[in-house]
């Protein structure tokens, strides 16, 4: 993963960020459906119900993946970071 214009720079960041954020994103869709289809099933229709779990569940999600996510960033931020002189004319 060099990148070689700003263009690649550019492609990878979005791609590092899609990825880092993709757990995260995962946890909270997959907390609202089942919530969801709880509150179905029981006819409880709080709609305040759904926010205690599903912070709970991305803080989770935070504390456990927090590390890779942001080692991931990070390696590429030092990526940049150490070919700036390339990019600045």
């Amino acid at each position: 993963m060099f990148p070689v214009s700003t263009g690649d720079v550019l492609n990878n960041a979005i791609w590092i960020s899609m990825t880092a954020m993709l757990p995260v994103l995962l946890v909270a869709m997959l907390v609202g459906l089942v919530i969801g289809i709880l509150q179905t099933a029981t006819s409880i229709q709080e709609q305040t119900l759904i926010f205690i779990p599903k912070i709970l569940a991305v803080m989770t999600a935070l504390v456990l993946m927090g590390p890779w996510m942001f080692s991931r960033v990070e390696d590429f931020a030092r990526l940049v970071f150490g070919q700036l002189d390339r990019f600045i004319k």
